[in-house]
Parts: C-alpha cells; sequence; structure tokens
C-alpha cells in the first residue's frame, strides 16, 4: 500500500463515525419512511412531515445521495429512495436493530475505549450508566435503554442462527442436555423444538435471577414439562447429570484464561464420552478476509463496551483450547459469508466436541 492510500484508508475511518449517525438519523427522523410513502417531496415538504428544518433535511440528505440511497431530482428539487427503495422493510428493519444496538451500546462507550483497553474495565459504563462493577450483561437489567437495544437484537440473532447451529448438531434421543449461560431459556425452547425426542430434557443454567423470567418463557412456549432451571455461576461449579453441554455466544465475551476455566468445568461435569456444542463468532484464519466483518467490530465492543476484556479467536484457536481442556473436536464449521444477509455482522462457527479424558 503506498503512503497516499494509506492516508486515504485512515481518511475512511475518521468519517465513519459521521457516516453512521448521518445515516442512522434519517431513519430516525423519519425521513425514508416519509419518501416511501409519499416519493417526490421537497427538502421543505421532509421537513414539515418530519419536525425539521429544510436545511437539515438537505444537509443530511447529501451522503445519501452520494451513496445512491436517496436520489434528487435537480429541476424539481424533490427526492426519492434509490437504492433504499429496492430493500424490503423487513431486512432494513434488521439493519436498524444493529445500528440502534451500536448506537446505544457502543458509541458513547467507546469514547473511553482506550482507558478500558488499559485498565480492563468498563470506563464507559461507569461514565453513562455509573456501573463501577459487573459488565454490560449486568446493567441491562437496571437500565431500559441498554436492554431494549441489546435484548432486541440478541433475540434476534438467537432466532436467527439457532435453525443453523440445531441442523448441524447431533443430539440423541432422550438425552439430558445443559444450556450453558443460557440467559432466559430461549436458547433451551430452540433446542427442545429442534431435537423434541421421548425423555428430552433441557436446563437452562444462569445466575439465580434469571430463572422467574426463564420459567415464564417456558410456559409461554408450552415446553414447561420438558425444559428446567439450574441457578448458579459458572465459574463456581457447573451442574453434573448431563449428556450434552450447550455453550452459544458465550465463550468470546473472555479471554484465554477464563475460556479455559470454562472449558475446564464443562469437562469436569461431563462423563467420559459427553459432547460439547459451542457456537461463537470466529476470525478468519486469514484476517484480510474483507468477508468477515467480525474483526471490524467485536475487539471494541467487547473490550469498550460489554466485558472489558475478551473478543472472537480463530476457529483454530478455539480447536486448540478444546484439546487442551479434555476434548476430541468432532467438527469445526463455519457458517458461509455468503449464506448470511449482507447486512449482518457476525460470522458464527459451531466446534463439537467429545470429553476423551
Amino acid at each position: 500500500m503506498t503512503q497516499g492510500a494509506t492516508l486515504a484508508r485512515i481518511r475512511d475511518y475518521m468519517v465513519g463515525p459521521t457516516r453512521f449517525m448521518t445515516l442512522l438519523s434519517c431513519f430516525e427522523l423519519g425521513i425514508i419512511d416519509a419518501l416511501r410513502d409519499k416519493p417526490g417531496m421537497t427538502a421543505a415538504d421532509l421537513g414539515d412531515a418530519v419536525g425539521t428544518k429544510a436545511d437539515a433535511v438537505e444537509q443530511l440528505l447529501f451522503l445519501l445521495i452520494k451513496e445512491g440511497f436517496v436520489a434528487r431530482d435537480e429541476a424539481s428539487g424533490t427526492y426519492t429512495l434509490d437504492a433504499l427503495g429496492e430493500v424490503p422493510e423487513r431486512d432494513l428493519k434488521r439493519a436498524l436493530t444493529y445500528m440502534n444496538m451500536i448506537k446505544v451500546v457502543a458509541l458513547r462507550q467507546l469514547f473511553h475505549l482506550t482507558e478500558s483497553a488499559r485498565t480492563g474495565t468498563l470506563v464507559g459504563l461507569k461514565e453513562f450508566y455509573g456501573v463501577t462493577e459487573g459488565t454490560m450483561y449486568d446493567a441491562v437489567a437496571e437500565h431500559k435503554d441498554l436492554r431494549e437495544s441489546w435484548g432486541t437484537l440478541m433475540d434476534n440473532v438467537t432466532a436467527n442462527i439457532d435453525p443453523w447451529f440445531f441442523g448441524n448438531v447431533d443430539i440423541a434421543a432422550g438425552a439430558q442436555v445443559l444450556d450453558l449461560a443460557g440467559n432466559t431459556g430461549l436458547g433451551a425452547i430452540h433446542a427442545y423444538e429442534a431435537k423434541a425426542s421421548p425423555g428430552l430434557r433441557v436446563t437452562t443454567f444462569d445466575l439465580p435471577e434469571k430463572e422467574e423470567e426463564a420459567l415464564e418463557n417456558f410456559r409461554a412456549h408450552g415446553v414447561a414439562d420438558h425444559c428446567s432451571f439450574i441457578g448458579g455461576n459458572v465459574f463456581e461449579e457447573i451442574p453434573q447429570g448431563f449428556d450434552v453441554v450447550l455453550i452459544k455466544h458465550f465463550l468470546d465475551m473472555f479471554d484465554k484464561d477464563d475460556v479455559v476455566r470454562i472449558l475446564t468445568g464443562v469437562n469436569r461435569s461431563l462423563p467420559v464420552g459427553g459432547q460439547v456444542n459451542v457456537l461463537v463468532p470466529v476470525y478468519p484464519e486469514n484476517l484480510k478476509d474483507t468477508d468477515n466483518y467480525n474483526v471490524d467490530f467485536f475487539p471494541a465492543f467487547f473490550i469498550g463496551c460489554t466485558m472489558g476484556q475478551g473478543g472472537p479467536q480463530k476457529l483454530s484457536v478455539y480447536r486448540s483450547w478444546l484439546e487442551e481442556c479434555g476434548f476430541t473436536v468432532t467438527k469445526a464449521v463455519t457458517k458461509d459469508a455468503a449464506e448470511l444477509p449482507k447486512d449482518v455482522i457476525p460470522v458464527p462457527a459451531l466446534l463439537c466436541a467429545t470429553k476423551v479424558r
């Protein structure tokens, strides 16, 4: 890369936050919806429709014209949706769920990313929410904006990726399954629905305060006779008596020492021959792979916004950690990024392993 090209790449990073918020604001203000409902509006028309000065509307739409999202007829001064008009509303809604989470959870806290990395603490969470102990996952219980933004996205992510996950996982009929750090039971519900068999039971294991909501979710989905909850902490003791352990959206939250603690605890809880199935976002083996955006997003997200540590690894690294903890990996597959909607960030992988010692 030439010196000029390097500086141009740095410039792309400079304007990233302003580009993001300009696009999101056009949605939040209602400009995009107004143009979908009534194409051919002027800036003055749009200003009246959304309660914003025409000058501000015009300024915000310059970028969207540059990007081909919106078109402007120079003769009449009217605007219409261009590329945005070709995207189904359900897909735009999914993309906006990601963007809202980034705005609410990430943008403010990432102002303090450097200090968070230096101290291993969530400086932004303390500055904006007064949280001095715990992580963002603890804070969502107390702060509605974090809970609604992050929780809505995670429910969508779980619903979208679980069919792929369970389609690639073997769970024997009548197995006793533990969903490790299963939050409020959605993963356990999906596990039972995907693998239902006589005697199959799926238990969510998470902090005790999640129990009431998890049990209510089981009742609401009609699986209360097949799903249960155990309260506890994965770093203290993992329940025994299970044939299969599921670890989804969890290992990537921690640095290696804690990942090894978790996997060692899982190994201790399982009988020889017991299975563990891990779902994690992964970095590509070649970090210059431009189809995988995990490395663009997750390092800052975990270190600066949610945990003060952690972040995904390459698939080969997770394989080596499982083997280090007494497992033999029987399957390791990364979902083809081409199969994911283009607005989706996480590229997930599945690792299936059996306890051998």
